[in-house]
């Protein structure tokens, strides 16, 4: 009997999340959706198990606690649902002064964008090496290539995802595994959310879908870096020639929050 393959979205309630889980619907993967609210998520899963006829399991988890990751691969791992693609899309950012924002704060940004993401990656990945199948998206951004003053833990969290998304892309490309590390801009507000919120980041403003679309043409291609938008990568491209000591202060000109 053939085992029942999920593609695991986190944040999958609202924003890019909800967009990565309708395009991968349209593809008929069957889905796991992670995020902290039941009710959102039972939508997403009834909008998209009636219009695509695909298993979708709602399951609500707040990722951002100490071994989150941990405690959901053990979940899946007691109801036998077998991952064959796992999409690293949760994550938020906070904008001000470093020492004026709520550590407990700045530590669940870590833990979500970074602590989770590896527990995930680390306990899903052996069963799809040994099946010489599957892949891997994580959600990085433009903050990532460089230091943002006043998003300092934001910009370093998106940092260490890139870094690491890219390592592992090149450790496990032997093993039939894609790994795409997407690193979109500004992105358009959602018209179906009213309530999100908006990273202010280096970079060019992009949909939801084509940002969606470009991590999963580059998951078709077998993984890699995708930055979606021209202006993005010349961004990432000219920032190569700016000195390091200069970049945090020509940014932070830009970031910098207006004092009430």
């Amino acid at each position: 009997m053939t085992q029942t393959s999920y593609a695991l979205v986190t944040g999958a309630s609202h924003g890019l999340g909800r967009f990565f889980a309708s395009a991968l619907a349209a593809r008929k993967h069957n889905l796991i959706l992670i995020a902290r609210s039941q009710d959102r998520l039972n939508r997403v899963a009834d909008e998209l198990k009636a219009t695509h006829g695909i298993e979708a399991a709602a399951l609500p988890f707040d990722l951002a606690t100490p071994a989150a990751g941990q405690h959901l691969a053990q979940q899946l791992h007691n109801r036998e649902m077998h991952v064959d693609l796992l999409v690293n899309n949760a994550g938020f950012g906070d904008q001000g002064w470093f020492v004026e924002l709520s550590l407990e704060r700045q530590l669940q940004m870590m833990r979500l964008q970074n602590a989770t993401v590896v527990e995930l990656t680390h306990a899903l990945l052996p069963a799809m090496i040994e099946q010489r199948r599957g892949g891997i998206i994580n959600v990085s951004s433009m903050a990532g290539f460089q230091p943002i003053p006043f998003a300092a833990i934001y910009s370093a969290t998106k940092s260490f995802l890139t870094t690491f998304s890219l390592a592992l892309e090149a450790e496990v490309q032997r093993h039939n595994i894609a790994v795409v590390t997407i690193c979109p801009g500004r992105l358009q507000p959602d018209p179906t959310d009213s309530a999100e919120t908006r990273a202010k980041v280096p970079g060019g403003e992009q949909s939801h879908d084509q940002v969606v679309l470009d991590a999963l043409h580059k998951l078709d291609q077998g993984g890699g870096l995708a930055i979606p938008g021209t202006m993005n990568k010349f961004a990432a491209f000219a920032e190569r020639f700016v000195p390091r000591s200069k970049v945090a202060r020509l940014v932070g000109k830009w970031t910098k929050p207006k004092r009430p």
